[in-house]
């Protein structure tokens, strides 16, 4: 016998509803045409993820009862149907606000629910607040759709062998794993690795259907995918697309095989550029901006925003603006013009020379005897930001930021000056990977917005703010190279100082870089979102105090 399974591979938006299930109840008719049998949908489909403190709104949850009865009439003359539906559920019809609720997934068939599975193993690490919102379940869920005995489980349930084993024992014959984990770098294939490991505790093959599209901070690049019994790759959808990805379900003998398509894995950077761009694409359009903003300034981080930010929404949305301080060599000026035309975007100049000059007349007295310092080079950046922001309140396109993680990390910038903005695009991408991506945007044209966006001199040139004379950011910074292999050790890995000494990094380095990351906290909370792609970002996931005296 054969079973036809399709996973909605689909881009939620938190909070919409009745949109939300207009797209399931849309891919659910397209399944039907196609001949599916089971509709496989991503966590918390109804409502997106993650809803976050709505979760704890009654009128929140009875719009979402509200939209999985309306998935449930629009559905119920797709015969021989069975949807797998995604959803919070309120503990009961009068819990008080701010009371916890549960991480559901339902069967729906002909109309009715079926059977309704509460997620068990409630993530409280990394971006993941689940015991905040959720009480968790007990008990497994087992259902037959034509002849075949499915086990639903929950995301996070199948990273730990209870659930799928309970599955198992309960009648079991395949695995179906609804949902919606953020993306980082290497996670697909850990996604993959830990799912086979469930097939080999089980003994059953494994669909495992997940989210796609942007949500804040996090992005989920979809890619869901099919093993076999064997543990070996059956079917993979495409990742940071919209997919219905159908896997073909043979049974013969008590075996079962799975058949789908491949998608092929991509490389690093190139998982790394879709990430960017669907999290750019999707923050804009999904709050309503009507484009983006950016100063660009002839350095690479810039450039580089301005070449996601294209490919994530064509250069008709994007506006960039050159802000020459006194300062600014004649190659930035030359190297920003010629980035926006291969691109063709939008371009103008301000200069902020006049404005800068009127703020230290304003300041020449109390500032009387004492030298220039960073107070100067500050004042150059917040007059660009006061620019930008002006541009963005008279013509409502969000301005992106364009600081990387390394500045992030140490304080190189500037509050209410670089920092100033909606939007934060390579707020977690290392310096030394913003090189990296640039050299495979060059090399790449993914999205056919133009090959070679990059002028080679700004890949090339030593980094600078160019807030001084002959500024250079190793002026102020160790090498990136050590800067950002001391920031990964110590902020994402939380490696002990002496560990990091003793892996060979200098003592005065690895401590002028850690003191750095401690004294900054207070420029961070005051950064705009941006998109997360290593397992730690300077956001939901990193949480430390500002007030803080602790050193090691």
């Amino acid at each position: 016998m054969t079973l036809s399974i399709c996973t909605a591979q689909l881009n939620f938006v938190v909070g919409d509803m009745p949109g939300n299930a207009q797209k399931i109840i849309a891919a659910a008719r397209e399944a039907h045409a196609l001949g599916a049998q089971l509709l496989l949908t991503p966590e918390l489909a109804v409502c997106g993820y993650a809803a976050e403190d709505l979760f704890l709104r009654p009128a929140f949850l009875a719009a979402c009862d509200d939209a999985v009865k309306a998935v449930a009439r629009e559905t119920a003359g797709l015969q021989g149907l069975a949807i797998v539906l995604g959803h919070p559920q309120a503990l009961s019809a009068d819990a008080a606000a701010f009371s916890v609720c549960r991480n559901a997934a339902s069967v729906v068939r002909n109309g009715q629910i079926e059977q309704t599975y509460f997620k068990r193993e409630l993530p409280n690490y990394q971006v993941f607040d689940e015991r905040r919102y959720f009480v968790a379940g007990q008990e497994p869920c087992v259902f037959e759709v034509a002849g075949v005995r499915v086990g639903v489980l929950i995301c996070e349930d199948a990273w730990y062998p209870a659930a799928a084993r309970d599955a198992a024992a309960a009648g079991a014959e395949v695995l179906a794993v609804i949902n919606a984990s953020p993306f980082h770098l290497g996670k697909s294939a850990e996604r993959e690795q830990t799912m086979r490991e469930r097939v080999a505790e089980t003994g059953l093959p494994l669909l495992y259907a997940h989210l796609v599209g942007g949500q804040d901070e996090v992005v989920f690049e979809g890619r869901s995918f099919a093993l076999g019994a064997d543990g070996r790759v059956a079917g993979r959808a495409p990742g940071f697309k919209e997919n219905l990805f159908t896997v073909r379900l043979q049974k013969a003998q008590g075996a079962i095989e799975l058949i789908a398509d491949v998608a092929p894995v991509l490389s690093a950077d190139a998982d790394l550029w879709d990430a960017l761009v669907l999290g750019v694409r999707d923050y804009v359009t999904k709050n309503g901006f009507p484009g983006v903003l950016l100063g660009l300034s002839g350095g690479i981080d810039s450039a580089l925003v301005l070449a996601i930010a294209v490919d994530a929404l064509g250069a008709d949305k994007v506006r960039t603006v050159m802000m020459p301080s006194p300062y600014t060599a004649d190659i930035s000026w030359i190297d920003a013009r010629d980035m926006a035309a291969r691109l063709g975007v939008r371009y103008d100049e301000i200069s902020i020379r006049p404005q800068f000059e009127a703020f230290k007349s304003a300041l020449a007295q109390e500032f009387a005897g004492l030298p220039e310092d960073t107070t100067e080079e500050n004042l150059q950046a917040r007059i660009r930001g006061t620019l930008l922001m002006a541009l963005s309140n008279k013509f409502g396109q969000v301005v992106l930021t364009t600081g990387n993680k390394s500045e992030m990390a140490t304080g190189y910038c500037t509050l209410y000056g670089d920092m100033a903005g909606g939007f934060a695009v390579i707020k977690d991408v290392a310096k030394t990977r913003v090189f990296e991506l640039a050299r495979w945007r060059n090399a790449n044209d993914p999205y056919g917005t133009g090959s070679n966006p990059i002028p080679e001199r700004i890949i090339t040139r030593p980094p600078s703010a160019e807030l001084r004379p002959d500024q250079k950011d190793q002026d102020s910074l160790p090498p990136y190279e050590v800067l950002d292999a001391i920031v990964q050790r110590y902020m994402e890995n939380d490696e002990p100082i002496e560990s990091i000494i003793a892996a060979g990094y200098a003592r005065a380095d690895v401590e002028r870089v850690t003191r750095l990351i401690k004294i900054n906290e207070y420029k961070r909370r005051q950064a705009p979102v941006g998109i997360r792609v290593t397992k730690r970002s300077f956001g939901k996931d990193w949480r430390y105090p500002i007030t803080n005296k602790f050193r090691a």
